[in-house]
């Protein structure tokens, strides 16, 4: 942290109401490349948790009372900041998460992108005129701010999450508190003082930082002033946090987990596959719910794009994502490399043939080999479960009809990939695929100007674009009476 430009960028204690607390615990956080402690932060949490929404409760009417406009300014000035230290902030994603600090750099600036879309999407948050029934009557919509808005956000890309979540909120004209994973709470914290630095009003952007995520998370799931909860995470902990948002009936969001195919057709362009893949795949170490999980391949061009596809993978670089030179980094814990671990041995067992990698990484205890599985069956682990991890599990197929069979088994809806050139192909499979984003000819499918989101057990509700700013907001009906006379 010494290295960073501004220093005043790395904070260890929860930001509430435009302060920063101190608490009597704390808690280590460790760079997972190294195993080094590199920060030790304030544990906070049901008290402060309950203080954060009293805040942001507080702060809600004179936010959502300013004009569009104005809040969009003021997100305009947090997006300018954020842009301008991008490589400070980058350091620090990567120092508590491990990834490349080249794709920290990107993180940044695609969380920022969500910042700078809202501030100008928060002025189109349009209403209707509805013709009139009656001579006498007039009907007209408007939206408004749902209110508080809570969030629990993941690990894996600390800085974006809570940015694609917090821009359309705080447009929207909600008043907004997040707990960050406790493995990453730096980002958020260093997020916090930009805002802060922007002029967010006190209240407006709360950050709860604290171990005890049971404790916090009951709080912003049960409180009565939270009008809006948010999660991005697995599906098991998102049917957990929806049940507790039941008692008061709040609006949910959830972003939950893939298993995400990636087809590739005998009529596609192999090189320009081979690259999706591993831009869907290998991106944050395979540690992201819509990276490719299941790669179906055409029995016809299997041979060519396997071959092609290994050569690809062992040309991948691990190491210390802080390493000019490295295009992988560490997963997140070493639980997390004993469950890939399992997943491959498991499959390898029921029959599956390893081409590439196979193996914890010799370098660090948080660090898997980029792997590649052949002869693969739909039964198997690798195909069933989520991996979270540098390991892809290949499966040929024949016809199209049976590959969307295949890649539609599944409880989960995000995202889906596939490669092929002739039009009508493209269209039946695009429209037949049960999934949320379908990316054609493209591994790399976010973006602020579309909508985020999956169907099934991957969640419901939509991040980016139009539409996700009508998450935090309400439909009011207004209906003008006695107006013929």
């Amino acid at each position: 942290m010494e290295l960073l430009k501004d220093i005043g960028l790395f904070k260890r204690a929860s930001f509430i109401n435009g302060a920063w607390l101190s608490a009597a615990a704390v808690f280590p956080v460790t760079n997972p490349a190294t195993g080094r402690q590199i920060a030790e932060v304030a544990d906070a949490g049901i008290a402060e948790a309950k203080q954060a929404i009293q805040a942001a409760k507080s702060a809600f009417s004179t936010w959502s009372s300013l004009t569009a406009n104005e809040r969009g300014c003021l997100l305009r000035r947090w997006f300018d900041l954020i842009i301008l230290h991008q490589d400070d902030l980058a350091r620090i994603l990567t120092l508590e998460q491990g990834k490349p600090l080249v794709e920290a750099k990107g993180e940044i600036s695609y969380g920022a992108s969500f910042i700078d879309w809202f501030a100008e999407e928060g002025k189109r948050a349009y209403g209707d005129v509805i013709p009139m029934p009656s001579a006498d009557k007039r009907l007209v919509t408007i939206k408004q701010a749902v209110g508080v808005v809570a969030a629990i956000t993941p690990w894996n890309f600390p800085h974006a999450m809570i940015a694609r979540k917090a821009a359309a909120a705080l447009a929207a004209g909600c008043t907004f508190v997040v707990r960050p994973a406790s493995q990453t709470p730096l980002s958020a914290l260093a997020m916090a003082e930009l805002a802060q630095r922007a002029g967010l009003p006190d209240g407006v952007f709360n950050v709860v930082v604290g171990t005890d995520a049971r404790a916090i998370g009951e709080v912003l799931t049960g409180h009565p002033d939270v009008a809006k909860f948010t999660f991005t995470g697995s599906t098991a902990v998102g049917k957990a946090l929806i049940s507790q948002c039941a008692g008061t009936v709040k609006k949910v969001s959830m972003e939950l987990g893939g298993n995400a195919p990636f087809i590739v057709f005998d009529d596609a362009d192999l090189d320009a596959a081979v690259q999706g893949a591993i831009a869907s795949k290998y991106r944050n170490a395979g540690q992201t719910c819509v990276c490719s999980n299941r790669i179906f391949v055409q029995e016809k061009i299997a041979e060519a794009f396997t071959n092609k596809f290994v050569n690809a993978v062992a040309a991948l670089k691990v190491g210390d994502g802080l390493a000019p030179e490295t295009t992988i980094g560490p997963l997140i814990s070493p639980e997390a490399v004993t469950d890939v671990d399992r997943l491959v041995s498991s499959s390898l067992q029921g029959g599956a043939e390893l081409l590439l990698g196979g193996a914890r990484h010799p370098i660090g205890a948080n660090f898997y080999q980029p792997t590649v599985v052949a002869k693969v069956s739909q039964d198997m682990p690798l195909a069933q479960q989520e991996i979270f991890g540098p390991v892809s599990p290949i499966i040929t197929f024949k016809e199209e009809a049976e590959v969307l069979v295949m890649a539609n088994d599944t409880d989960y809806g995000l995202a889906a990939y596939f490669y092929a050139r002739d039009i009508g192909r493209i269209w039946r499979i695009a429209e037949g695929l049960e999934f949320g984003m379908v990316g054609i000819n493209e591994g790399i499918i976010s973006n602020a100007a579309a909508p985020f989101g999956g169907i099934k057990q991957s969640g419901n509700g939509r991040e980016g674009s139009r539409y996700g700013l009508d998450d935090y907001m309400e439909i009011k009906y207004l209906c003008f009476g006695g107006l013929d006379k």
